[in-house]
């Protein structure tokens, strides 16, 4: 019997209470699919949401079930930038799952379709299908069309530092900032939106090539429906998330990741969505997987093209295909087919001559956008994790977004308390080339890990400062981040991590070859390992935890909870004392 049916054999009120809200009768013995959706008025990877949960409503009661709408919107972190509603971002990913874990016991489903779109609504709707562990699919909601002449919106940042610094005037900025987002959908950039609906599709969890379609094409509301009726074939079949989702699946997905030169922001969210598979992901496990990997796809920050191109040149099958050789092809996916089997059927099934018909408006060749593997953007993915006495259990840099200077460095650390602090330092001109900027109590526990999204941009926009200095941090960065930026540093500050510790004038010693991260001296006078070592034990001995920065609401229950950047950001379920 399925589990929506047993329900109704011990509640006699389930049938009455879905009467009285439209369903009739004879719906009520059907197997039953919950839709649940980030739609809401919150922004435009949410916007548009409601037309593609109707579309998926009506595929699973085309293939003979009933669906029940479920709404937890989600906020957007550009919106949330500049003031402290970005403190709230990460943790809207772990009130965003809770919810959906709320929804679907109370109310036991057979099947579920999780439609999102963007920075913590994808990776929150992955965390609570491993939650849950039912027949699910996910439906992600496209990425917006690029503006004029390609204008995107990870631009819109340098822009406002350009202005801040008058290099251009305040019409020219009003019309970048009202010609950046012409549509709904995901910001057009491999920002973390479109990085984690890859990696929705690269988990095994979408139906072959529906992730980062554009938002306003009609392949989309299509795709939403047969997502429906697949859920009923999922539900019918018994087919759960984590018979799909396995180490190996992870695995593919990091190999994914690094050929697309993904956002950072994925190491914070694919250890925290493992987590609830079951399965450990560390750093150490992308760093790995990342050393030595491809770097096929031509799409900013990093690249040249907006992210709508990327459906065009064969989305994430084209991009599996050219990496074959480095995944696991035997894993299941919702299709109920192999990874190996679906990409043989794409070959067979007309699947990438349409995409080359797509294609041809742009004037560019599938190999201008995703490279062939034996020709690379590059050949060390994207990621590098670096460890030392400044982060024993890790940090993140994005290699293929930093200037080569940077890659090797010694550098003199600034520390900040606060991003605040910073900026008004970089935009003031008081950082100096050859100045490590820190920033710290930025991590989960210490303000809820907010990006140093103006920072990062006040830095690249500076072409003196982005080739000269670094910026260090227990916050995160914007998907849409480029330059001399390192992550996620681990422990954090408001642990009492290394971090906190660092002084003006400390020496600071970058090696991202090596993947090493350190304090080498004090004042501009290098020291000894073991001297250093001796230093940071005097410092820890005087250093004191600073007071939290809220008392109530989510975000403090957040703050007291939440585990390392390194381990996922999310909140433990028994919060340790």
């Amino acid at each position: 019997m399925l589990r929506s049916q047993q329900v109704r054999a011990i509640a006699p009120e389930m049938d009455p209470l879905r009467v009285g809200m439209g369903w009739k009768v004879e719906e009520l013995s059907r197997p039953q699919i919950m839709i649940e959706s980030t739609f809401g008025d919150s922004h435009p990877g949410s916007a548009h949401l409601l037309r593609l949960a109707d579309e998926a409503a009506a595929g699973v009661y085309q293939a003979g079930g009933r669906a029940a709408r479920y709404f937890a919107t989600d906020i957007c972190d550009g919106m949330a930038q500049g003031h402290d509603g970005i403190n709230y971002s990460l943790a809207s990913r772990d009130a965003i799952a809770n919810l959906i874990e709320i929804h679907e016991k109370a109310t036991p489903f057979d099947a579920g379709v999780f439609i999102s779109s963007c920075d913590k609504a994808v990776p929150a709707h992955l965390m609570a299908i491993g939650r849950l562990n039912i027949p699910s699919i996910v439906m992600t909601g496209g990425v917006m069309a690029a503006g004029p002449n390609l204008l995107t919106l990870e631009q819109i940042g340098m822009y406002s530092a350009m202005y801040e610094r008058g290099e251009i005037s305040f019409e020219q900025l009003e019309t970048y900032k009202h010609q950046a987002c012409p549509s709904c959908g995901a910001c057009s950039f491999m920002g973390t939106a479109s990085t984690m609906q890859i990696m929705a599709e690269a988990l095994g969890l979408m139906l072959p090539g529906s992730a980062l379609m554009p938002a306003t094409c009609e392949d989309l509301p299509a795709a939403a429906r047969r997502a429906g009726e697949q859920a009923m074939a999922l539900a019918r079949s018994g087919l759960c998330a984590r018979d799909i989702v396995t180490q190996k699946s992870f695995e593919n997905a990091i190999m994914v990741h690094a050929a697309v030169s993904g956002s950072t922001n994925a190491l914070l969210h694919l250890p925290a969505i493992a987590h609830e598979f079951g399965v450990e992901l560390s750093g150490d496990t992308f760093d790995r997987l990342h050393r030595g990997a491809h770097y096929l796809l031509d799409i900013r920050p990093t690249g040249k093209w907006p992210a709508e191109f990327f459906y065009y040149a064969g989305g994430v099958p084209a991009i599996m295909r050219e990496i074959r050789s480095m995944l696991h092809l035997e894993v299941m996916t919702v299709t109920g087919k192999s990874l190996g089997e679906n990409l043989e059927e794409l070959e067979h099934n007309g699947y990438y001559e349409r995409c080359n018909q797509l294609l041809k408006p742009t004037g560019l060749k599938r190999t201008d956008i995703i490279r062939e593997f034996d020709h690379p953007l590059g050949s060390d993915g994207a990621i590098a994790v670096l460890k030392g006495n400044l982060a024993p259990e890790g940090a993140v840099v994005k290699h293929t977004a930093a200037p080569k200077a940077m890659h090797q460095a010694i550098l003199r650390a600034r520390p900040f308390d606060s991003e605040e602090e910073a900026i008004d330092a970089i935009l003031k001109k008081r950082i100096q080339p050859g100045d490590a900027v820190f920033i710290r109590y930025e991590g989960p526990r210490g303000s809820g890990m907010p990006e140093m999204f103006y920072t990062t941009e006040a830095i690249s926009s500076d072409p003196e400062l982005a080739a000269s200095i670094a910026l260090l941090t227990d916050g995160r960065f914007s998907g849409a981040s480029k330059g001399p930026a390192i992550g996620h540093i681990s422990p954090e500050a408001a642990q009492g991590g290394p971090i906190a510790l660092v002084e003006e004038g400390d020496l600071v010693k970058i090696d991202i070859p090596n993947r090493s991260l350190s304090l080498i001296g004090v004042a501009g006078e290098e020291k000894s390992p073991e001297e250093m070592e001796k230093i940071l034990e005097v410092r820890r001995a005087h250093w004191r935890p600073k007071a939290s920065k809220v008392e109530r609401g989510v975000l403090a229950s957040f703050t007291r909870s939440a585990v390392s950047p390194m381990r996922g950001g999310y909140m433990e379920q028994e919060p340790s004392l």
